[in-house]
């Protein structure tokens, strides 16, 4: 009865051992390679005047996986500013490849455009109209922005309040091109461009397609408003 309850003993004492002898990566290997990882970054990001704070999160500590001779890879899955919780990829590819995704909780605080007042729908922005904050940036998944001419001549695309961060959902740009507006239609290759003028059937802002109608030869063709008064069509 002793010798059988050694045996199983030795049995159960093998199953947490690496199969054939190899080593193993550990859950303590993993969580360092990705604390690494993140204060790293959090060094490159303190250049660029933010500050952040992280925790990474759970990793099992039974967890075992195969042995990586090469330095463990690791990389962000999405842009870490976007999110309050990054996942941290962390992978091995020598003989035995293997993947694991480690989430942390994060939160970076910089420099972020925010309303100096109250503006209201349609609002045309202008610098005095800004002014700039130390916010969480990740806060919200639409990103921030941090250069008032960034925002110079945008509109409102609804009331916010004073102190609102300024995100480019919040953002719209201004008619450049109005229906009935006589333009300059630019046809434009590598090498040249032909100019002509034209009116516009539709209208629209900057970066938006529009209909216009040649002057001269009446045809109608699409453009991209590139200008205020200025469409672009490709030859």
């Amino acid at each position: 009865m002793l010798m059988r309850t050694i045996f199983l003993a030795m049995i159960g004492s093998l199953a947490f051992l690496p199969i054939n002898g190899w080593a193993e990566t550990s859950g303590d290997d993993i969580r360092k390679a990705a604390t690494d990882f993140l204060q790293q970054w959090v060094r490159q990001e303190s250049g660029e005047s933010y500050r952040v704070e992280f925790e990474v999160g759970h990793i099992d500590s039974r967890l075992a996986l195969a042995d990586c001779k090469e330095p463990l890879e690791t990389s962000f899955t999405g842009d870490p500013l976007e999110t309050t919780r990054p996942s941290v990829l962390v992978s091995c590819a020598g003989d035995r490849p293997w993947r694991m995704y480690v989430t942390a909780s994060m939160e970076v605080f910089g420099p972020a455009l925010v309303a100096s007042r109250a503006l209201a729908r349609g609002e045309r922005l202008s610098p005095a109209l800004v002014e700039t904050q130390s916010v969480q940036v990740n806060a919200s998944r639409k990103g921030v922005l941090k250069k008032p001419e960034d925002v110079e001549g945008m509109m409102m695309r609804r009331p916010v309040q004073a102190g609102t961060v300024i995100t480019p959902d919040l953002l719209e740009a201004p008619i450049a091109v109005e229906r009935g507006d006589h333009v300059i239609i630019v046809a434009r290759s590598k090498n040249f461009s032909i100019s002509s003028r034209g009116v516009a059937q539709n209208s629209g802002a900057i970066g938006e397609q529009v209909t216009v109608e040649n002057l001269r030869s009446a045809r109608r063709v699409r453009g991209t408003v590139v200008a205020k008064g200025r469409v672009e069509i490709p030859m």
